[in-house]
């Protein structure tokens, strides 16, 4: 059984709607193929180009051919869709690249992250579990590459309690997180 699909319509001004066929529509399409087919090929300069855009162009008309009003320029309506579906190709083509044989696929490399977002999220977690002054201290000192002087003025404090508070928020990272630090070997 064919499921019913909505077809052109107009309502006149006495509220008559008229409908147009599918067989209609289907025949006043057709007409248009060959000034499509023109229009594809002055765009694509290529003959089988200009095939599938005029076929990916009957497509959406189809589909689309309740969103048409009867009484006005099918051919504007058409041309319309081609061009449209021409740039929206266009524009796919330009972030694409021609790779048939995947010599430029294999040239294409990015490092694992893996490893440093695991190392991460440890720094974080140990970052946490610092007092809030140590950790404001070795933030600020340590990832926001202020002198100690900087840090002491912005927290209000002595410069030597910065330094303690640096020295002691490194050492509590490097026993959570198991780094040897050149103090140890010694």
């Amino acid at each position: 059984m064919r499921t019913p699909q909505a077809v052109p319509a107009m309502t006149r001004e006495d509220g008559e709607v008229i409908r147009i066929s599918d067989r209609q529509w289907r025949n006043d399409v057709v007409e248009m193929i060959p000034p499509l087919r023109a229009f594809a090929w002055s765009l694509s300069r290529n003959a089988s180009d200009a095939d599938d855009l005029v076929q990916e162009t009957l497509i959406k008309a189809w589909s689309n051919r309740d969103k048409f009003t009867p009484g006005t320029n099918l051919r504007a309506w058409l041309f319309t869709i081609l061009r449209n579906t021409w740039y929206t190709a266009v524009g796919k083509r330009k972030r694409e690249v021609s790779d048939e044989d995947g010599h430029y696929a294999e040239t294409l490399t990015s490092q694992p992250n893996q490893e440093w977002t695991c190392e991460l999220s440890s720094l974080q977690a140990a970052l946490n579990e610092l007092p809030p002054d140590h950790r404001e201290a070795i933030v600020m000192v340590g990832a926001a590459g202020l002198s100690y002087e900087e840090a002491a003025e912005i927290s209000g404090c002595a410069l030597g309690t910065i330094k303690s508070r640096v020295n002691r928020a490194r050492n509590r990272l490097a026993r959570v997180l198991d780094v040897e630090r050149p103090s140890d070997r010694a």
